[in-house]
């Protein structure tokens, strides 16, 4: 078990999330960032679709009422046990009594803990990712705060062998690292210091000349109010050739959709299941990661990208990740 000691800015529970649903009017949620979620659980043992923690930008402080084995992935939020620094991108063992607590964030938005077992949390619609704005799963459906207790499930055999190769000999030490870690092919993504990818929208061609070179060459700043729902951007306003009335579809995490102010609105994990605005383009789903380390305040610039090369990143991406597992597992033989 582990107790919530201070609640951290928005700590919550997610998985990869609720599918099957928003033809329903029910959304996706799910984990901001895919593929520090899926790694942080490949990194204990889990499956692909086990919850982790989503801690964003000021991390909550937690005490570690036994024994766990844990990985911390996704942006540096400066993580400490007892008030030593600990790594990220690597297994962990944690000891009973031990207190984990983030400090400055260094690098990227938010990070995802993983624990051999996975959180144990009821599950709604097949998921047990946290929607907030519909107190939807989860815990409790909300942000996890103090006094809160979560449980994990019991460790499969591999990280009940890890746990042994990890365990630290000197009774006096709370934790211990793994000597290897997931190299930077993996990690490098939370510099966002390359345009995101992005292919042309259904209603691309109905925007001005003037709007579609400005939303190739211009940077979009991310606004304050911007959520898990979606960050509006700021930047040269876009607008249409004609005036035309949009029939509401289907749109998913990365929609790049337009209102009527000509200010972008970039879809996320919490987007709704249909949208009226036109859409200018859809980011490749290979830089969604990179799109949820980024921050209020930083800014965004937008390349082309077929969506043939679109599909070849993510096949390329998916077979790297499969070499990832074959590697980890080799790890703990």
């Amino acid at each position: 078990m582990i107790s919530v000691l201070k609640s951290g800015l928005m700590t919550t529970i997610q998985d990869l999330g609720r599918y099957g649903y928003q033809k329903d009017g029910v959304i996706v949620s799910g984990a901001m960032d895919h593929q520090a979620h899926r790694i942080a659980n490949l990194l204990v043992g889990n499956s692909d679709e086990a919850a982790t923690m989503e801690i964003t930008l000021m991390g909550p402080v937690l005490e570690f009422q036994q024994d766990a084995f844990i990985a911390i992935c996704g942006g540096n939020l400066t993580p400490m046990i007892d008030g030593d620094s600990v790594s990220t991108w690597k297994p962990l063992y944690i000891k009973k009594g031990s207190e984990l607590r983030f400090g400055q964030p260094k690098k990227g938005f938010r990070c995802y803990l993983s624990i051999s077992g996975g959180f144990q949390v009821e599950k709604v619609m097949g998921s047990s990712s946290t929607y907030l704005r519909a107190n939807m799963g989860g815990f409790d459906g909300r942000i996890l705060e103090k006094g809160d207790q979560l449980r994990f499930g019991v460790p499969g055999s591999q990280p009940q062998y890890s746990n042994e190769q990890l365990k630290p000999a000197d009774k006096a030490t709370s934790f211990k690292e793994a000597s290897w870690f997931v190299g930077p092919e993996f990690t490098n993504y939370t510099k966002n210091d390359q345009p995101i990818r992005v292919m042309q929208g259904r209603e691309f061609d109905l925007f001005t000349e003037q709007s579609k070179e400005h939303f190739f060459k211009d940077a979009f700043k991310i606004d304050s109010k911007s959520d898990r729902m979606g960050y509006r951007l700021n930047g040269a306003a876009l607008s249409l050739k004609n005036k035309k009335d949009i029939i509401s579809e289907a749109v998913t995490f990365g929609t790049i959709q337009v209102p009527p102010d000509g200010n972008p609105i970039l879809l996320l994990a919490d987007h709704q299941t249909t949208g009226g605005y036109p859409k200018i383009g859809q980011v490749a789903s290979v830089d969604l990661p990179r799109i949820a380390q980024m921050r209020p305040g930083e800014k965004i610039n937008f390349t082309p990208i077929t969506h043939e090369e679109a599909q070849r990143l993510l096949l390329e991406k998916e077979n790297h990740f499969k070499q990832l597992q074959r590697g980890i597992a080799t790890k703990f033989r």
